[in-house]
């Protein structure tokens, strides 16, 4: 029951991932009417809770090697930060990074506890809020000429193109939920994972480890976070930033959602490894700054016409104060949870 209260930070943060970064997996096609909000929840709700528990353990070492959070109450605190920070962006309708808001509180746990920070990690994972939304961009942009040619260069009547766009869309949707639930399920229960107290479990002929038990926990609070809260950023990202047809939302959906796999999938991490290529790292990215670029890739390869430079700047400057904030508002939380509350935040 204690672990059960002292998750519930991670429940909330969970929440507000699914408000902000699941939602934005079907933004576009529920802006643009291809597919109704209702379906967009279940089928992210479904497959979120699939990826985290089936493949969310990759990144979640990785975060992990940032900062060992290493007493409840300390994860209890961080993960709290973390969510109040995307919580707070999210009330300005701001597609922020939950990735970026629970590494700046981990950051500050760090400075708080005196533990030092590994730089090695956290610059992979820094690296990632440049690269991700620049990699998106240019999957988008080669999806959109892929897209082009196929049109002009095959009579598709409108009624088969209009379905197979809403059928592309639900299955790159799942694709994407399933994604974001294998790479982001670190950022909603990773701190937890050397702390908690919870035991496995078995149900029917599928057994739990207690680890995967928090994950499950974490996709279930996505999930509510998706059905509650989620429309507000869908509308922000799906046509404010750029207007963009239905054909085009499919591209930003399988752009992003191919981002978001790359960096979770740790087979293809053994597949490059044993090619002898360098294998790209296994941390958690940001799906809205996934999305974000990748309706940056359709407006540029359009040749930037009627992109909303104004708003994509003020995400921009969200996406540089989020860890910002979440460090501070760790510490100071940190400073009230050992000296107020008198619970040892760190050992």
């Amino acid at each position: 029951m204690v672990s059960l209260l002292f998750i519930s930070s991670g429940l909330f943060l969970g929440w507000s991932l699914g408000a902000n970064d699941a939602a934005n997996l079907f933004g576009t096609a529920v802006s643009t009417k291809m597919v109704r909000f209702t379906t967009a929840a279940i089928i992210i709700s479904v497959f979120v809770i699939i990826g985290a528990v089936v493949s969310g353990s990759g990144t979640t070492e990785t975060l992990g090697t940032l900062g060992a959070v290493n007493t409840m109450p300390g994860a209890f605190t961080v993960a709290l930060a973390a969510g109040l920070t995307v919580y707070l962006m999210t009330n300005y309708e701001l597609p922020v990074s939950t990735t970026q808001s629970i590494v700046g509180a981990i950051i500050g746990w760090n400075i708080f506890s005196g533990y030092s920070t590994e730089l090695g990690v956290l610059s992979k994972i820094v690296g990632t809020w440049v690269f991700s939304p620049i990699l998106s961009a240019l999957f988008a942009m080669l999806f959109f000429k892929l897209a082009q040619y196929i049109v002009n260069n095959y009579s598709l009547h409108l009624f088969k193109i209009d379905m197979y766009t809403r059928l592309g869309l639900i299955l790159v949707g799942a694709f994407g939920a399933y994604s974001l639930g294998a790479n982001n399920i670190a950022n909603v229960m990773g701190v937890f994972t050397q702390t908690s107290t919870l035991e496995g479990i078995k149900i029917g002929f599928i057994t739990l480890s207690d680890t995967q038990v928090l994950f499950l926990l974490g996709g279930i609070s996505i999930s509510v976070g998706v059905f509650t809260y989620s429309k507000r950023v869908m509308t922000t990202v799906g046509k404010s930033i750029f207007k963009i047809s239905p054909v085009a939302s499919l591209i930003v959906v399988l752009s992003s959602s191919t981002v978001l796999f790359i960096f979770a999938s740790e087979g293809l991490r053994s597949i490059l490894l044993s090619l002898g290529l360098p294998p790209l790292p296994l941390v958690p990215v940001s799906g809205s700054q996934a999305v974000v670029g990748a309706v940056m890739g359709i407006g540029l390869a359009k040749g930037g016409r009627n992109v909303n430079y104004k708003l994509l700047g003020k995400i921009g400057l969200g996406w540089i104060l989020t860890p910002l904030m979440a460090l501070i508002i760790a510490y100071i939380a940190l400073f009230f949870m050992q000296n107020v509350f008198m619970h040892q935040v760190y050992l």
